[in-house]
């Protein structure tokens, strides 16, 4: 009964999580100047620098920049021809 337990509970919890990170850590790898992203916190902006762990965004209409880390980037957009 425990082995069925724990076997239930690695195919619901813990596999569809590691398919997620992996996911996401192929997006952060595969970043590209230019990409639209939006942080962990909910800061949205241009990248227009990349490094090995961090990346430069370009935020507002004012062009503020931040440096983040590239963990803290939750999602991208493909980049938009001008």
């Amino acid at each position: 009964m425990l082995v069925l337990m724990v076997g239930v509970f690695y195919f619901f919890l813990i596999r569809p999580q590691r398919k997620k990170d992996k996911v996401a850590n192929e997006m952060r790898k595969n970043l590209s100047v230019g990409d639209e992203v939006v942080t962990i916190g909910g800061i949205a902006g241009k990248v227009i620098s990349l490094k090995e762990d961090s990346v430069i965004i370009e935020t507002g209409s004012d062009k503020n920049k931040m440096r983040i880390m590239r963990w803290a980037i939750q999602s991208r957009e493909e980049k938009i021809s001008n």
